[in-house]
């Protein structure tokens, strides 16, 4: 990721408190290129994306086609995930998308936007958002 990317999503995680942790871990997408088999390299990135999660965890898959949730909704399912105890595993695919597979085992899929993202801006999004939940839980005032 780019410089601007680390900068950017170390701030958000240092702000966030230590009942809320959470980890980025990143990847190798599978090989692409010309003559590359695209379904194939899908394929090898869900393997990955699917041994790295918990057997337990509750997964997202962020989707085109998931639901769409506002920030607020985000908040509360946020505590909810906090409340519950379990692991959650927010999934994001390569540039071709999820596999299948990931898909099938995701418990939810969200939709951050109609739009397609590039994966630095995804990352800090979502760190982003997920800090903006904590402070509305918290009664913060970061998000008015």
């Amino acid at each position: 990721m780019p410089d601007w990317v680390e900068a950017g999503c170390n701030e958000y995680l240092k702000r966030l408190p230590s009942e809320l942790n959470l980890e980025i871990i990143e990847l190798p997408l599978g090989q692409r290129g010309k003559g590359a088999d695209i379904n194939r390299a899908i394929q090898r990135e869900g393997e990955a994306m699917l041994k790295a999660i918990g057997e337990h965890d509750h997964v997202i898959a962020l989707d085109v086609l998931g639901k769409p949730w506002s920030t607020e909704q985000l908040a509360e399912k946020l505590q909810h995930w906090q409340l519950s105890g379990d692991n959650f595993s927010l999934l994001v695919g390569g540039p071709d998308g999820l596999a299948p597979e990931c898909l099938e085992r995701a418990n939810s899929k969200w939709s951050l936007s109609a739009l397609t993202l590039p994966h630095p801006l995804v990352r800090i999004l979502l760190v982003e958002q997920i800090y903006r939940a904590g402070t509305i839980n918290a009664g913060h005032p970061y998000h008015r």
